[in-house]
């Protein structure tokens, strides 16, 4: 019993190893692939064979743990079998299959698992050194998922809108090194609790070519950051300026400023001035057609409040105990 046990460790071991290798060399088929240059291209059938090769090799460990897995079934129960529950279905530890997530169910398992873990997710965002983000992991291995990824994104764009541009290239690199975990998970078809160590061993004593993919995604992943922040940025600020646009509006449903800019230079003279007396004078000089659309406007817009000062004295009269003017104020505004 202990003889096979070791054999489908020794199996699942060089299966994990091929799958890692299959991985890397269709990662280098898709770098080469638009390649032109006669050196290129022939690095690029190089990788192809070598990644057939892989597939073949990929395949036979496949089958020499289904075969594994067929003789443990095939075994008596006994005080080995029956304490080792489980050991046929976690040889390889590969990912069940999952239904497909609605959105509402996404963003309900997001929402949930952010007020749990925000604090950590945000102290794993600031760390900088390799071994300190490993070690980190290792504490709290419920971080390596897609929650912390999609978290870490949202927290990228914040830090920019919030011109806070060093942290948010500090947290940048925090959320490739997950995205990066992430797919090698996807890679290697494994939980991605199980693979995280693998990725910080490789990029601590990886070749330059790895290096550079991982500091081009890096730089590519804070330029989306940089254009998300500003159309976020640039929403707010309409959103602002509608907010006052409204404010302003008067009775008759028009913006006051948009209103005073297209009145004739006389007529925004007086307003600049406040002079009534100015005002009249240039709206008798004008067509009386032009001078009732522009005074509607002004009123309309509430750039101009008919019997305004009426309103005014009448209300200053009713303290005094006297009647209002009316006709002064009539007159001032005919």
């Amino acid at each position: 019993m202990e003889a096979f046990m070791k054999k489908g460790e020794e199996i699942e071991k060089s299966l994990t190893e091929s799958r890692r290798k299959l991985a890397e060399a269709q990662r280098r088929v898709r770098e080469l692939v638009s390649a032109s240059t006669p050196e290129a291209k022939a690095d690029l059938a190089k990788a192809q064979e070598e990644e057939k090769q892989l597939k073949k090799e990929e395949r036979s460990w496949e089958k020499k743990m289904e075969e594994h897995r067929s003789e443990e079934k095939k075994m008596p129960w006994n005080v080995d079998t029956l304490s080792k529950e489980g050991f046929s279905k976690s040889v390889v530890n590969i990912k069940p299959e999952k239904e497909e997530e609605t959105e509402e169910e996404k963003e309900e398992k997001h929402k949930t698992f952010v007020e749990k873990y925000e604090k950590q997710i945000k102290h794993f965002g600031m760390l900088r050194r390799w071994d300190d983000s490993q070690k980190y992991l290792s504490d709290n291995p419920h971080l390596v998922c897609e929650e912390t990824a999609n978290y870490l994104v949202i927290m990228c764009i914040d830090l920019e809108v919030e011109e806070k541009h060093a942290l948010m290239e500090q947290v940048a690199h925090q959320t490739i090194v997950m995205q990066f975990i992430l797919e090698l998970a996807k890679s290697l078809k494994v939980d991605p609790r199980g693979c995280f160590r693998q990725f910080f061993a490789k990029i601590k004593t990886a070749d330059q070519q790895y290096q550079d993919a991982f500091n081009d995604e890096l730089e590519s992943f804070k330029e989306r950051v940089r254009g998300r922040a500003k159309i976020r940025i640039e929403k707010a600020m309409k959103e602002y300026e509608e907010e006052e646009r409204q404010k302003r509006m008067g009775p008759g449903g028009l913006d006051p400023v948009e209103v005073y800019e297209t009145l004739p230079s006389e007529m925004q003279k007086c307003f600049d001035e406040k002079d009534i007396q100015m005002l009249q004078d240039a709206i008798s000089k004008m067509d009386p057609t032009e001078a009732k659309y522009h005074m509607k406007r002004c009123i309309d817009s509430g750039l101009w409040v008919p019997n305004a000062r009426a309103d005014e004295e009448g209300d200053k009269d009713k303290e005094e105990g006297d009647e209002p003017q009316y006709e002064e104020v009539k007159k001032e505004h005919q």
